[in-house]
């Protein structure tokens, strides 16, 4: 069945509980990239340097790391509608007094309570789609998948749009967006069943003794270091203004989009999942590698062209992570996401300062190729524990998977 067809179930005949969700979705998925293009401006308004402001990403990453093992640990005891509620209530909050900020130190430290916020939120808001969705979950996973690409795409460009005025201007605008989806969710969305076992803590951590887990963990912790080296250190390599910087990661957040929910799934059926993994991340440790030694219009079109693989490399690592392990899916994406979601936090820590301690804007790059080398190497070597699910992941749940994953 088609899922844009008018008909019932399709995704443009929805309640409209699902309607604001999926919106309040678009805009949590905008506030990762969001601050992307506003960079610079934030250095030069706070008169800070590149790595402090990078801390904008580490302090929320490692915040929504350690959140994997609460956000369970919440819903299955309070409801998904409430648990969505209190994630949209911290954003507001904190994304609002981040634009007060009089220093790095507190946008830093308001940048953390958004990513607890965010963590909440995006970590409950499938689950809820799907309950509420008319017609099966078909059209609802493909709605949140595209609440999913548009947020990742349009976070930079709301940024720059904003940004262009003032660095303080898109964390207002985040506020108020999330404010209204807040009023829509409290409106039209009705309490969901509680989950008929209560998460512990500790499930996620108990998960990840099961060695394919693991071994997808630790090579999506390598391959997210270079994730996130281009994200939150390549808009000081660009050194564009506001509006170009925005169009450039608009462009890659578009290409991510589509690789991740069209291309991926295509190439794993031709080559397998294994084989298109290790492909792309070696792919993507040229791309970076070129982008950081090439002139400035290279840096430009590997960085979009970045997106590619990193869409890709997204989609396969959630089938491996969810396939390898009987644990049930969200204690397995839990304890997967929390290793993961480290490395992006370290990546914007360590890559300003690397280029600070050897002088070289080309070092992080060289050190981002090497992590997304490493990925591929434990993926290689540990090809026996994932390969046999990797093959045999049925098609439907690969959808559903990649957006689950990618969302905790």
């Amino acid at each position: 069945m088609d899922p844009f067809d008018a008909g019932a179930g399709s995704i443009l005949r929805q309640p409209r509980a699902v309607w604001a969700t999926a919106g309040a979705s678009v805009v949590a998925f905008m506030g990762i990239g969001l601050v992307d293009p506003i960079l610079p401006s934030i250095a030069g308004g706070l008169h800070a340097t590149a790595g402090q402001v990078s801390l904008l990403f580490t302090s929320y990453f490692l915040i929504t790391a350690v959140a994997m093992l609460v956000t369970g640990y919440v819903s299955s005891r309070i409801g998904g509608r409430k648990t969505l509620l209190l994630g949209l209530a911290f954003v507001i909050v904190f994304a609002g007094l981040a634009g007060t900020s009089g220093s790095v130190g507190e946008l830093v430290g308001f940048r953390a309570g958004w990513g607890l916020g965010n963590a909440l939120f995006v970590s409950t808001a499938l689950a809820v789609i799907v309950g509420a969705a008319a017609g099966g979950s078909a059209a609802a996973i493909l709605l949140y998948e595209s609440a999913l690409g548009l947020g990742m795409a349009c976070g930079p460009l709301l940024g720059a749009l904003l940004g262009d005025a003032s660095w303080r201007y898109p964390f207002f605008g985040t506020a108020a967006l999330m404010a209204v989806g807040f009023l829509c969710i409290a409106a039209f969305l009705k309490e969901q069943p509680k989950p008929a076992r209560k998460t512990s803590l500790l499930d996620p951590i108990r998960a990840l003794g099961h060695g394919g887990l693991a071994s997808a963990a630790v090579s999506a912790f390598f391959y997210n270091y270079t994730f996130f080296t281009v994200l939150a250190f390549t808009p000081f390599v660009l050194n564009m203004s506001p509006y170009r910087s925005g169009a450039v990661f608009f462009a890659w957040g578009l290409l991510l989009a589509v690789f991740s929910v069209i291309v991926a799934p295509r190439l794993q059926k031709r080559f397998g999942s294994l084989k298109v993994l290790g492909g792309s991340l070696v792919l993507l440790a040229v791309d970076v590698l070129v982008l950081g030694y090439g002139d400035h219009t290279t840096a430009v079109v590997c960085t979009i062209l970045s997106g590619a693989f990193i869409g890709v490399n997204n989609t396969v690592y959630t089938e491996l992570a969810l396939g390898v392990s009987d644990a049930p899916r969200p204690v397995a994406s839990a304890g997967y996401n929390f290793v993961r979601w480290f490395a992006a936090a370290a990546a914007p820590y360590f890559a300003p300062r690397i280029e600070e301690w050897t002088g070289s804007l080309r070092v992080p790059f060289v050190v981002a190729a090497v992590t997304a080398v490493l990925g591929s190497l434990v993926v290689v070597v540990r090809r026996k524990s994932l390969a046999h699910e990797a093959e045999e992941l049925a098609p439907a749940h690969a959808t559903e998977d990649s957006v689950t994953v990618f969302a905790n």
